[in-house]
């Protein structure tokens, strides 16, 4: 680097000035892959210091206009006759330009069919239509770790045909929500924390329409009782980095998350469940699901069942130990080693909530952090207990994993 001292001999101090040029931080997403949906291609490009007040400037458009560490973010992912989402995310850390209070913007479209075209008369699909807009802001107290947020979320759900995965076959369903979110972060290093802790609380809730009606949903249709869902679910993060010897870290996680309902006629949504198993790279995430990876299991297999389809938890558990140790920890391909031992299970009913009936896994990894692609990970994880009418549901598993999405 350029530095520049510039020596001050009135009061014996010193100016240091470095001269330093940005560097690119965009990221490239590009998948293939072929099963029983067909070829699935991904793409997605994330630009990190992206000037939305540049946008309208002809000279800055090299390629893209730069330079206010703003974030823009286009993924795209499709297959041959199965499914399509796109999704577009905006991102201002620094709302104002003073404090960094962080504006964030979502929009998405999700389809997923059977395969059959729109002429057959079995063809069947499911649209998803949804907006996120989330201010967050750090707090000083009680300490500077501490930050919150407020999302306002809105998601429009359109079935048609599709009754062997959703409540109903044909209609509609609107979400509309507010979620608050508390969370605090001390970790010494973002890639490869040795000492720190994270903590996540969150509340997400719907208005709850049925109490303002004199309705008798008893004796509503499934269609006419989710027209507008409402629920509230709470989810709590646990992490913590504790350093051993030298770069020997221990780090211990732990979530859980619960959804209730207001009226006990209407019951839970059949929508915004939580999906255990795998890796958690799903991306059939239609229904607002929250896929949580498993290791030692395949995708979804811990989830609750009902006639044969996964029909999601409204309570879940899942507990993890790791213990790591890093090979390389060069900023621009970091490499670390890991054991890890795992256990967790959902349920739909509080009454058969039972937090020690868990299905555990053990097994080992890596993860390569590459700045252009972020952190790969690479699992080989065994499930020692077999899953009820899922007979080699468990086992020997090889997972792969994207940024944090087993984790």
């Amino acid at each position: 680097m350029d530095v520049r001292p510039t020596p001050n001999e009135a009061d014996g101090t010193v100016d240091i000035e470095y001269i330093v040029e940005e560097t690119s931080s965009d990221q490239l997403e590009l998948s293939a892959g072929y099963g029983a949906a067909g070829f699935v291609l991904s793409a997605g490009v994330s630009f990190n210091n992206f000037s939305f007040k540049k946008f309208f400037k002809k000279d800055a458009w090299t390629p893209i206009p730069s330079g206010d560490g703003q974030k823009l973010a286009l993924k795209i992912s499709v297959s041959t006759k199965w499914y399509q989402s796109y999704s577009l995310t905006f991102v201002e850390p620094w709302l104002g330009g003073k404090k960094p209070n962080t504006l964030s913007a979502n929009v998405y479209y999700q389809r997923q069919t059977n395969g059959y075209t729109k002429s057959n008369d079995a063809y069947a699909a499911i649209d998803i239509i949804g907006a996120n807009l989330t201010i967050s802001r750090k707090l000083k107290w009680p300490d500077d770790y501490f930050q919150v947020s407020h999302s306002l979320i809105y998601q429009y759900y359109r079935v048609y045909n599709y009754g062997s995965v959703f409540i109903f076959s044909n209609g509609y369903a609107n979400n509309i929500s507010y979620k608050f979110t508390i969370m605090r972060n001390s970790v010494n290093a973002p890639i490869y924390p040795r000492e720190g802790s994270e903590i996540s609380f969150s509340v997400q809730a719907t208005p709850p329409y049925s109490l303002f009606t004199k309705k008798d949903y008893s004796s509503l249709t499934d269609q006419e009782k989710y027209k507008f869902l409402e629920f509230h679910k709470w989810k709590l993060n646990l992490s913590w980095y504790t350093k051993i010897v030298d770069n020997l870290v221990l780090n211990v996680r732990m979530k859980a998350g619960f959804i209730g309902w207001y009226n006990k006629r209407i019951g839970a949504p059949p929508f915004e469940r939580f999906y255990l198993g795998g890796d958690g790279l799903s991306g059939w995430a239609l229904d607002g699901r929250e896929v949580i990876g498993m290791r030692g299991y395949d995708d979804e297999a811990l989830t609750v069942r009902e006639n044969g389809n996964y029909v999601g938890g409204t309570i879940f558990n899942k507990f993890t130990a790791e213990l790591r140790y890093p090979i390389t920890l060069n900023p621009s391909a970091t490499i670390y080693v890991l054991a890890f031992v795992e256990a967790g299970n959902t349920w739909t009913d509080k009454r058969q909530y039972s937090p020690f009936n868990l299905y555990k896994s053990a097994g080992l990894g890596v993860r390569i952090y590459l700045p252009m692609f972020g952190l790969l990970g690479f699992d080989w994880g065994y499930g020692f207990d077999e899953v009820p009418g899922l007979k080699d549901a468990a086992g020997s598993r090889f997972h792969i994993s994207i940024n944090q999405s087993i984790d």
